[in-house]
C-alpha cells in the first residue's frame, strides 16, 4: 500500500467547523477507508447558486439554515448575497416544517422554553407558600398560576401585562427572579376568558405561557398520614399553602431531586459521569479550533484530538470515592412546607424560580449520614410547637429559614458499613430573621431550640454528637448568607449531662476534621470539602500532576482555607496561597500553625487583584533581586522612616494585601493585611538576611469557585512565563472548558479587541462562546496544552463530579 504523506500544517480558516450542519444540496463525502489516517480536508468550495429570480419558485430549503463561514467567523462568505444561506438571525427563515435551524438562538430559546412546559407538565407547580398582600387570600377556583412569565418581571409589570391583554382581574402577583405569577378573579368567567386569552400566548423571549390552577390547600384538610401527632390549635392560619392542581400526584421525592443518580448501580454511575465529561471535553477540542486567530497554525493538541475521539487530551478515568453512603460532611437544609402543607425541614423539590417552594424530608437520601436526618427530624418536631413563623419565600418574611449540620470526623480508618462511627464532632447551625421579631419571644424560642436539640442527642443509643449550636441572623432575601452574616447566639455543649449552655465569651465555634493526617479547624461559614476522604485522594492527585519538590514554588490560586496548599507543604519549598475570603484566610493561617507547617503564605484579596504582583514578587529575575536587596541594605534607615516602604521586604515591594511576611528558615510564612499589623524594625532586619529563595519549578494549583477564573487571572497566568505547569481542579466541567480555551489558544499576532462592532448578543453568549471572544484579545503569549485529565467522584449518587487537567507549556 502507497505511504500516505504526513498531514500537513493547517490553519483555523482552513478547517470545517465540526459542528456545522451539512448541505442539503450537496451529498456527504465518502467515509475514510478503515485504518487509514487521512488528512483533514481543507474547505470545499461551492458553487454559488444564482439568487431566485421572480418566475422561478424558490428552493425550500433556501435561506434556512446559517451559514457554517458565517457561524464560525461571523462574517459573509465569498457567495456574497447569492449565498443560499442566511448570514445572520434577520435573515434566517422557518423550515417547511416550521421547525428552525438547531444551531440559531431562536431554536435554541424555543428549545429551552419546551423543557420547561416539559417540567411543568411533569411535576407541576409544586407552590405551597401563598404570595399574600393586606391578608387577601385567594379564593378556591379563582386563583391561576401563570408559568413561564420573564423573571425580570415584578407586580408592576405584571398587571400592566394584564391590562394590555384586556385582562380583567381582581388582584395579580408576581415576584423578580420567579417565572411564575398569581392572579385572583372575581366571577369564574372572568377566569374563563382569562385561560383563553393567555394560555399558550408568547411573551418577551418567545416564552410560552402556561395556565395552572391554584387551590388552597390548609394544613387540616390532609390526609391523616402527614398530621403531627399533637397539632397546633392554630394550624389553619399558619399552614395555609398554595399548590397547583394534581401536582401532589406528580410531584418528585427528595431523592429524586437531591440524588437523581441513586436508582442506578456506583459502577454504572461511574461510567455515565465519564461519559458526559468526555462530552463536555470535546467541546473544548471545537472551540479551541474556532477561536484559533485567522492565519495561526493549529496547535499540535488539536490537530491529534481525531485521533482519541476528539478530545483535547486523553480523559484517563474517574476515581471513585471511598464512601458512596452518608458521605457529606455538610448539610443544608431548607425550611418550609411540605407538599401536604406541613412545616417541614429538608430539601426543595425543585428550583425556586420555577415555583417549586415544596420541602420534602431528606429520608432515603443516600448521601445524608443518619446523624443529620436525625437532628433535621428534631428541629421539625420543634417547629410544630413553634410560635415564631417558618420563612415565607414569595414574602420574603418570617423567622426560621434554614438548618445547617457539619460533621467531624476523627483520623481513624473509615468502615464503610458503619462510617457513623468515625463522627466524633457535630455543629448545628440554625439560620433566622429577627427583623420585627420580639426580642424577648425570639429569646425564650432560642433557648427552647437548644433543649431540643440536647434532648435529641441523648434520646439516641448511643448518643449522638453534639459539640456546638448556633444561631445565625441573615435578612437577606436568599438564604446564601454572606461569611460575615452575625452569629446572634452560640450555645457550647460543656460535657456531662448539663447539655447546651449559651456561652457569650466565645467569638466563633468551631469542629475539626482531618485530611491526610492533618487536623483542619473549621468555622461556621468555612467552606470544606463536603466529602472528606475523596478530596484526600483528588488533593494527592494534583501533588502527583504538579511534579513537585523542594525547589518548587507552589501557588494556591483560590486556595479557600488551606487545604491543598497545607496537605503539600510538605513537598514544595514554598506555597504562596490567596484567597478572597479573610475568614478563610485566617482560618488558614490557624491551620498551618496548629500544624507546624512553616512555608506557607496565604494572602488575602481578590486573585485578579494580588497575583500579578505576587507573581512579580517571586518570580524576578535573580539579578534584578540583587540590585534591589543591595539597594534596600544602604536604605535601610529610610525604610524604616517612611511608612511608604512598610510592604518593603528584601529590597522586593509586596502588595497592599500581604505587608507583613515573617522569614523562618529562608521562606517567607502566613502574610497577613495591612489593616490588621504593620512591619515592625526588628522584622526588616531579620528578613534583609534572609532573602527569598529562587526556585527552579514554579506550579500553579487553582480550584476556583463554579464560575471559573476571572479573565485577568487567566491572562497573569498565560504571560508569566517561569510558569511551565498549570493543574486545574473544577467543580463545573464546563467553566474549566471556558477557561481551557483561554489558556490553551495561540495568541493573535494583532489583538483583536474592539474590531467585532457587530457583536450584539454577547450577554447571550455560552461561557465558550465568551472565552474565544476574550482569546482575540490576549497578550502575546506561549499557550498551554491539554496533557491529561482525571474525574475525581466526589459526589456519588449526583450528576456532579470534580475534573482535573494537567496543562503545560
Amino acid at each position: 500500500m502507497a505511504e500516505i504523506p504526513p498531514t500537513e500544517t493547517l490553519t483555523s480558516v482552513e478547517h470545517q467547523d465540526s459542528t456545522d450542519q451539512p448541505n442539503p444540496s450537496v451529498s456527504p463525502a465518502p467515509p475514510s477507508a478503515v485504518g487509514i489516517n487521512l488528512p483533514e480536508k481543507r474547505k470545499r468550495e461551492v458553487e454559488p447558486e444564482p439568487e431566485p429570480s421572480a418566475d422561478k419558485p424558490k428552493h425550500p430549503l433556501w435561506k434556512t439554515s446559517l451559514c457554517s463561514y458565517f457561524r464560525r467567523s461571523g462574517e459573509l462568505c465569498s457567495h456574497g448575497e447569492t449565498c443560499r444561506y442566511a448570514h445572520g438571525e434577520d435573515e434566517l427563515r422557518p423550515r417547511p416544517d416550521n421547525t428552525w435551524d438547531p444551531t440559531s438562538e431562536r431554536a435554541k430559546k424555543m428549545a429551552k422554553t419546551n423543557e420547561q412546559d416539559e417540567a411543568v407538565e411533569e411535576g407541576g407547580v409544586m407552590m405551597t407558600e401563598a404570595l399574600e398582600e393586606d391578608g387577601e387570600e385567594s379564593s378556591s377556583g379563582l386563583s391561576k398560576c401563570i408559568v413561564n412569565l420573564p423573571m425580570k418581571w415584578s407586580s408592576d409589570n405584571f398587571r400592566p401585562f394584564l391590562n394590555e391583554k384586556g385582562i380583567v382581574f381582581k388582584s395579580a402577583k408576581k415576584k423578580k427572579g420567579m417565572i411564575v405569577g398569581f392572579v385572583t378573579f372575581e366571577s369564574a368567567e372572568q377566569s374563563k376568558t382569562a385561560v383563553e386569552k393567555l394560555d399558550g400566548q408568547t411573551v418577551g423571549n418567545n416564552r410560552t405561557l402556561k395556565v395552572s390552577d391554584v387551590i388552597q390547600r390548609p394544613f387540616e384538610k390532609n390526609s391523616k398520614a402527614a398530621l403531627p401527632e399533637k397539632p397546633s390549635p392554630d394550624n389553619d392560619d399558619e399552614n395555609d399553602s398554595l399548590l397547583s392542581s394534581d401536582s401532589a400526584s406528580k410531584a418528585r421525592s427528595a431523592r429524586d431531586a437531591v440524588t437523581p443518580l441513586a436508582h442506578m448501580s456506583y459502577s454504572d454511575q461511574l461510567e455515565h459521569k465519564k461519559n458526559s465529561l468526555a462530552q463536555i471535553l470535546k467541546r473544548l477540542t471545537r472551540n479551541a479550533r474556532k477561536a484559533c486567530p485567522n492565519g495561526i497554525s493549529l496547535p499540535e493538541w488539536i490537530l491529534k484530538a481525531r485521533e482519541i475521539g476528539g478530545l483535547p487530551c486523553k480523559l484517563e478515568g474517574i476515581i471513585e470515592s471511598p464512601l458512596v453512603n452518608g458521605y457529606r460532611n455538610k448539610c443544608e437544609f431548607s425550611v418550609g412546607n411540605s407538599l401536604q402543607g406541613k412545616h417541614t425541614v429538608g430539601f426543595l423539590l425543585g428550583n425556586f424560580r420555577e415555583g417549586v417552594t415544596a420541602v420534602e424530608e431528606p429520608v432515603d437520601c443516600p448521601n445524608v449520614s443518619r446523624i443529620a436526618c436525625k437532628y433535621a427530624a428534631v428541629f421539625q418536631e420543634f417547629l410544630q410547637q413553634s410560635s415564631l413563623p417558618i420563612w415565607n419565600r414569595l414574602n420574603n418574611s418570617g423567622f426560621w429559614r434554614q438548618l445547617t449540620v457539619r460533621e467531624g470526623r476523627q483520623p481513624c480508618q473509615i468502615d464503610a458499613d458503619n462510617a457513623e462511627s468515625s463522627i466524633s464532632e457535630v455543629m448545628l447551625m440554625v439560620q433566622v430573621c429577627t427583623l420585627g421579631s420580639d426580642e424577648g419571644k425570639v429569646k425564650e424560642e432560642l433557648h427552647r431550640l437548644a433543649q431540643a436539640f440536647s434532648a435529641g442527642s441523648t434520646a439516641e443509643s448511643p448518643p449522638l454528637p453534639l459539640t456546638t449550636l448556633v444561631i445565625q441572623d441573615h435578612t437577606g432575601i436568599s438564604n446564601a448568607a454572606p461569611s460575615d452574616a452575625p452569629l446572634r447566639y452560640i450555645f457550647l455543649h460543656r460535657g456531662g449531662d448539663c447539655g447546651l449552655e449559651i456561652a457569650d465569651d466565645v467569638a466563633e465555634p468551631r469542629i475539626h476534621d482531618h485530611i491526610s493526617n492533618l487536623r483542619f479547624s473549621i468555622s461556621p461559614s468555612a467552606f470544606f470539602q463536603v466529602n472528606t476522604l475523596a478530596a484526600e485522594r483528588l488533593y494527592s492527585l494534583a501533588g502527583d500532576w504538579a511534579d513537585l519538590g523542594p525547589d518548587t514554588l507552589l501557588f494556591d490560586v483560590c486556595c479557600g482555607t488551606g487545604t491543598i496548599g497545607l496537605t503539600l507543604a510538605h513537598r514544595v519549598g514554598m506555597v504562596v496561597g490567596i484567597e478572597m475570603n479573610a475568614s478563610a484566610v485566617s482560618d488558614a493561617e490557624r491551620n498551618a500553625e496548629a500544624n507546624g507547617i512553616k512555608n506557607c503564605r496565604f494572602v488575602c484579596g481578590k486573585a485578579e487583584d494580588v497575583i500579578g504582583s505576587l507573581m512579580k514578587e517571586y518570580l524576578s529575575l535573580p539579578e534584578k533581586q540583587d540590585e534591589s536587596r543591595e539597594t534596600s541594605e544602604n536604605n535601610e534607615s529610610e525604610v524604616n522612616s517612611s511608612e511608604e516602604n512598610i510592604n518593603s521586604v528584601d529590597g522586593v515591594v509586596g502588595t497592599e494585601h500581604s505587608s507583613v511576611v515573617n522569614h523562618v528558615n529562608g521562606h517567607a510564612v502566613n502574610g497577613c493585611s495591612k489593616d490588621e499589623a504593620k512591619l515592625e524594625k526588628d522584622s526588616i532586619s531579620q528578613s534583609s538576611s534572609n532573602p527569598i529563595q529562587q526556585f527552579k519549578n514554579v506550579v500553579a494549583i487553582v480550584d476556583p469557585p463554579r464560575v471559573g477564573l476571572h479573565p485577568t487571572v487567566i491572562k497573569v497566568l498565560r504571560t508569566q512565563s517561569r510558569l511551565r505547569r498549570l493543574v486545574y481542579i473544577s467543580c463545573n466541567p464546563e467553566s474549566l472548558v471556558a477557561n481551557a480555551i483561554e489558556l490553551c489558544t495561540p495568541s493573535p499576532d494583532k489583538s483583536e479587541k474592539g474590531n467585532n462592532k457587530n457583536n450584539r448578543g454577547w450577554r447571550n453568549m455560552s461561557a465558550a462562546g465568551l472565552a474565544r471572544h476574550r482569546s482575540k484579545s490576549m497578550p502575546e503569549s506561549e499557550p498551554f496544552k491539554p496533557v491529561k485529565a482525571m474525574a475525581v467522584d466526589l459526589f456519588p449518587h449526583t450528576p456532579h463530579c470534580e475534573l482535573v487537567m494537567l496543562l503545560e507549556r
